[in-house]
């Protein structure tokens, strides 16, 4: 990733959540974005499937009220910070039986940045005070997420 969005993503934590991360941090969340994506497109898949679609649709996601809430978050930060075209270049979509559809796809990104925004603020909420997440936080908070996505 280019040096501007290195910045751009330790801009986008200290502004979610205040927490300090750097680089070295980046694979971790790109990780994180790249496997919850394929949970969220497998039950997407699951549900279009069900009703005898053969194309992904945006209301085949799962998105829950919360997360719905973060994308809603995540665009307002956005507006400051041109985050969305990076996570767009970060996110490797999973091969799937069903092909996603044009507007699944572009949604993707918003739900990337809903599920980063929702991932800074449950540092916090796990470690209260935590400004530099070290690798036993990002366990403890990944654990969180595969607990419920």
């Amino acid at each position: 990733m280019a040096i501007m969005g290195v910045a751009k993503f330790e801009r986008f934590f200290r502004l979610a959540a205040g927490l300090d991360v750097d680089k070295t941090d980046l694979k971790r969340f790109n990780d994180f974005i790249n496997r919850k994506l394929y949970d969220l497109l497998t039950r997407a898949e699951a549900a279009a499937k069900a009703n005898g679609r053969d194309v992904i649709a945006p209301f085949d996601l799962p998105i829950a009220k919360g997360l719905q809430e973060r994308i809603y978050e995540f665009a307002a930060i956005d507006e400051d910070i041109e985050l969305r075209p990076i996570l767009d270049g970060l996110a490797t979509l999973p091969p799937l039986d069903l092909a996603i559809g044009e507007e699944a796809r572009a949604h993707l990104p918003a739900v990337a940045g809903g599920l980063g925004l929702a991932l800074a603020r449950a540092f916090k909420l796990v470690v209260p005070g935590l400004k530099n997440p070290r690798s036993e936080e990002w366990e403890r908070v990944l654990g969180v997420f595969d607990l419920l996505l």
